[in-house]
């Protein structure tokens, strides 16, 4: 379908001044050239369609079809003398000022003396390509400037070339790269971008994609390498169409089209032959087919031949819609392979637009009302002339490139239109006698006779044009040039100022037919768009006004989307971001009609003003609009309330007004925790704590955390990047410390929030110094390790807490709060937290134990040591604070230790500092294969510091006759009891273990 609409695409047109009635036109760049007969003439085009005349300079020939291309700046002609057509191609023509200008005339690859080659600088050259078959059609690569020129039986392209004469002059040239063979098709027009290789006949069209093979980059194959061929079922059917066919009968092939890898199947044969030079790499040694279709006529046309060709092919790259930032970069961009490469051709009464690039698909159906002579696309728009009208529809370039090249369309960040969109007709403009049409920047050069009578350019049989048979095809030269004849050349209008009055004629559809009002804004944005694709040919002011009406459009759209009941309100929320208006701003245009119970909101505008309120913008609201958004919430979504009520933009509200809304809600039969802990919020802000208590205590503890769970902003705002504490989470603080550590845990293990988010929380609410950690935050990561959430990394949990009850230790410094465990909970609850040694008592003097905040941080610190789950090695650095030299550094050190397994040295520690804890620290680790240890090291160690006497002699001899002695009895022989024996020891005192020993041999 086809919408039409009345604007104004069209601006100024002028006449070109032609001194004779031209028959073919071609334009690019700033030239505009005009030919008739033998004779061609060039213009300059300047700014507002400004055309001067620039030169004119004979042809060998009268010129049947002709092409400009840009890269290379040259013209390439098929010519007609004396029957025979040639091609011509002619460069530095803008050095021919007058007709009688000296011109050079050369073979395509003829290698020129350099002192010959200094009459090159200032004149024209006319390079002429000799071919094995008449040409049929040409065109020229839009990027790179090679030409392909279309055969009866093949496709022969020129590669564009430089030759190096000297360092200081350089000559255009081309080379016949490459020959395409091609079979069962006869070109009447062809078309070539970057590989993309489009060939048409009378109703067919087979796109190819060239491609190089990296294996064949070292060799060149100059035979024939068939890539493809027809299934021998279209040959049997080419074969019995060929003997069925008589004057009585037409035989018709069913409308075909294959995309993709089927497209072989077409029964086109295409095969490479590689004519470059031998040392030279091959540029394309591969195919691969994109795209076959074939139409069928309709009978009851059988009479009209012309109503049943295809015609205007063409290949259009699309690049990027971002233009770049530097003017380098743009001329980079255009070495590269294009984005996306988008095909059109069109029979007389419907075109057919496809994207070929990644994937290969139909992006549009052009339906006209009248039947079209020719037409040419741009990224913008489709100009189409009949014989009285120049048409222009809208296309989708720009729809199918903002999806390739941006992964986040179509989400709630950015949307565009979508490319299945209707296209539309928006202008249809008066032209009488409209013959050829071509277009070049923003301007559409048209070429008209006054005499409406056709002139066909291609007459044939209405038999040949329904059948394969003959591929021979005659190119209809074209009379003398008769009166009548003019060359216009119209300016379309800056893309702004169409979207202007396309804006403007939208309004007229805003109230009466929703898609109208979104189809035309759509198609706004969609020019808007394709006017910022080539960003290197926009000034910095055309570009900075093309983006401000870009976001204008996207705030049109949001606006459509949200007042307007349409399916995709959804739309709404990425068309305002993208918009750059802030939530005040949008809500300004909404139309507020009043706050009463019947006023309606669409779904767009709750779908975005949700969204925008869940996301956290650095924005308040103020006390009225506040106002509106939770009238509007209450009459549309009142279960989306308690949220609206936590966004940060809503802190202006007016309390006593939410607190009515919210009462509202248990009228409604919505009544939850959520609902609960958001009215006692506000009535915390009211200041009245009666309320707040009610409502807190009208759920256990663990709904609580629920509630707390579903809106996390009840308890933290993130504002400007940072995580700040709301006032409720600051009074639980005080009031409820478990309840505001078990709902930040219950928000980690949810993914709520992070874990250093959760650390800087209650830092903000405690305060404290630099490196010490409040206690509260100690106790949120205990709870973490009782609660053993999944993605904490244990080990970094084990350090901050090791940190802390060392950092407390060493500078006795008590706890800012009352801990909510204790170490006994801890011991019970966590499996981290290992059972205390218990001859690590023995160091607790009486003076400790009095301060029960210390003796809490120390056994908190001894359990987690003496816990199964950490790397003792790596605590040891935490350690260094604290010293060995008080009885909670020693203990915590020797358990180190201990968990090192470096027993003698403990050993050796303890009878130094500690020998009440010697017995009980041997009873408890030496045990199994550490047992030796009693006599080879306890033992003699005790006896050596007996013998030296001392003020702990009685306690070292009390630890040898209590458990050394006997343990060492217990466990070895007579003989090896007598050899760990001091020599020089008292029998008496020796004896009774002496005796024991022997006792038990006996028994034994």
């Amino acid at each position: 379908m086809v919408r039409l609409y009345s604007l104004h695409p069209f601006g100024s047109q002028q006449v070109v001044p032609c001194r004779r009635p031209p028959e073919r036109v071609c334009g690019g760049g700033d030239a505009l050239f005009a030919a008739a007969g033998c004779q061609v003439e060039a213009f300059s085009v300047a700014a507002r369609a400004l055309c001067r005349p620039r030169g004119v300079f004979g042809t060998p020939g009268r010129v049947l079809r002709m092409a400009y291309s840009e890269p290379g700046d040259y013209l390439v002609t098929i010519e007609e003398k004396n029957k025979t057509t040639s091609l011509h191609a002619y460069v530095n023509w803008r050095s021919k000022r007058t007709e009688n200008c000296r011109v050079c005339i050369r073979m395509v690859g003829h290698s020129v003396e350099a002192p010959f080659s200094e009459a090159f600088r200032d004149q024209m050259s006319i390079i002429e390509m000799p071919l094995p078959e008449a040409p049929l059609c040409l065109a020229c690569c839009p990027v790179k400037g090679d030409l392909l020129v279309g055969c009866a039986n093949q496709l022969v392209l020129f590669s564009l070339k430089y030759s190096v004469i000297n360092e200081e002059f350089s000559m255009l040239d081309f080379e016949r790269s490459l020959i395409i063979h091609i079979d069962n098709i006869t070109p009447v027009e062809v078309s070539f971008c970057v590989g993309y290789v489009a060939v048409m006949s009378d109703l067919e069209v087979l796109i190819l994609k060239l491609e190089s093979d990296p294996r064949s980059e070292e060799s060149v194959n100059h035979h024939p390498q068939k890539t493809s061929g027809p299934l021998s079922q279209t040959e049997d059917v080419s074969h019995e169409t060929s003997q069925l066919e008589s004057d009585d009968f037409v035989i018709c092939q069913k409308p075909t089209e294959l995309l993709g890898e089927k497209s072989k199947h077409s029964g086109v044969s295409v095969t490479l032959e590689s004519t470059g030079l031998v040392d030279a790499k091959v540029k394309y040694s591969q195919v691969q087919h994109l795209l076959y279709r074939r139409f069928t006529p309709d009978v009851s046309s059988y009479a009209l031949s012309d109503d049943i060709k295809l015609h205007s092919l063409q290949l259009l790259p699309v690049y990027q819609t971002g233009p770049p930032a530097w003017e380098e970069e743009a001329a980079q961009t255009r070495d590269k392979e294009p984005r996306t490469v988008f095909c059109f051709f069109s029979l007389p009464h419907a075109g057919y637009l496809y994207t070929v690039a990644r994937p290969v698909g139909l992006t549009s159906v052009y339906q006209y009302p009248e039947t079209s002579l020719q037409a040419v696309l741009t990224p913008q728009f489709l100009h189409v002339i009949t014989s009285h009208n120049l048409q222009c529809f809208t296309v989708r370039c720009s729809a199918v490139v903002a999806r390739e090249e941006d992964p986040y369309m179509d989400t709630t960040l950015k949307a565009c239109p979508p490319v299945s969109m209707d296209v539309c007709a928006l202008r249809i403009q008066l032209f009488i006698g409209l013959r050829a049409i071509c277009h070049f920047r923003n301007y559409v050069i048209l070429l008209t006779k006054a005499d409406p009578e056709a002139i066909p350019e291609r007459t044939q049989s209405p038999k040949r044009l329904l059948s394969r048979k003959d591929t021979s095809v005659k190119t209809k030269i074209p009379p003398v040039a008769e009166t009548g004849w003019n060359l216009y050349i119209v300016n379309t209008i800056s893309p702004v100022q169409l979207y202007r009055e396309m804006v403007e004629y939208s309004n007229s559809y805003r109230t009466v037919r929703t898609q109208s009002c979104i189809h035309l804004l759509s198609e706004a944005h969609l020019l808007l768009r394709a006017a910022l694709m080539d960003g290197s040919r926009l000034e910095p002011g055309e570009r900075a006004e093309l983006l401000e009406a870009f976001k204008e459009s996207c705030g049109h759209l949001g606006d459509c989307y949200s007042r307007l009941d349409t399916q995709h309100s959804h739309l709404a929320l990425p068309y305002y971001k993208m918009s750059g208006l802030s939530l005040a701003e949008v809500l300004s245009r909404v139309d507020w009609a009043g706050e009463n119970e019947s006023q309606k909101y669409e779904r767009g505008l709750i779908f975005y003003v949700s969204h925008s309120l869940h996301e956290n913008l650095d924005e308040e609201l103020s006390e009225e609009l506040a106002a509106k958004v939770v009238h509007m919430f209450h009459v549309s979504e009142p279960k989306q309330l308690p949220q609206v009520l936590c966004s940060p933009s809503m802190k202006n509200v007016d309390p006593p007004t939410a607190l009515h809304y919210l009462r509202k809600l248990d009228a409604c039969g919505l009544s939850s925790v959520l609902v609960a802990l958001t009215r006692a919020a506000v009535a915390l802000r009211m200041g009245d704590l009666d309320l707040h208590e009610t409502e807190m205590q009208s759920y256990s503890e663990a709904k609580l955390v629920c509630g707390f769970i579903l809106e996390p902003r009840l308890l933290v705002q993130q504002r400007k990047g940072q995580m700040v504490p709301t006032e409720l989470a600051v009074h639980l603080k005080e009031t409820r410390p478990g309840l505001l550590v078990a709902s930040v845990l219950g928000l980690q293990k949810n993914n709520k929030i992070g874990i250093e988010e959760a650390d800087s929380l209650f830092k903000v609410l405690c305060g404290g110094g630099e490196g010490t950690a409040p206690q509260l935050l100690v106790d949120f990561w205990e709870a973490q390790l009782v609660a053993r959430v999944p993605h904490v990394e244990l080990q970094d949990l084990c350090f901050k807490l090791v940190s802390q009850y060392v950092r407390r230790l060493a500078g006795r410094r008590p706890p800012d709060t009352t801990p909510l465990r204790t170490a006994e909970d801890l011991m019970n609850a966590c499996s981290h937290y290992g059972l205390i040694s218990p001859w690590a008592h023995a160091f607790i003097s009486p003076d400790l134990s009095a301060d029960k905040n210390y003796t809490e941080d120390l056994s908190k610190l001894q359990s987690l040591i003496c816990g199964p789950s950490f790397d003792i090695a790596s605590i040891m650095p935490f350690l260094e604070p604290l010293s060995e030299d008080t009885a909670a550094g020693l203990s915590v050190h020797v358990l180190c230790r201990t968990r090192l397994k470096e027993y003698e040295q403990c050993i050796d520690t303890l009878l130094e500092r500690c020998p009440e804890a010697v017995v009980p620290y041997a009873s408890h680790e030496l045990k199994e294969e550490n047992r030796i240890l009693w006599w080879k090291k306890l033992l003699p160690e005790l006896c050596q510091k007996i013998k030296c006497g001392g003020e702990k002699y009685q306690l070292y001899l009390a630890s040898l006759k209590a458990e050394a002695l006997s343990v060492a009895a217990m466990e070895l022989g007579l003989r090896e009891l007598l050899s760990v024996l001091p020599g020089d020891g008292a029998a008496a005192f020796f004896l009774p273990y002496l005796l024991f020993c022997s006792q038990k041999k006996s028994l034994a």
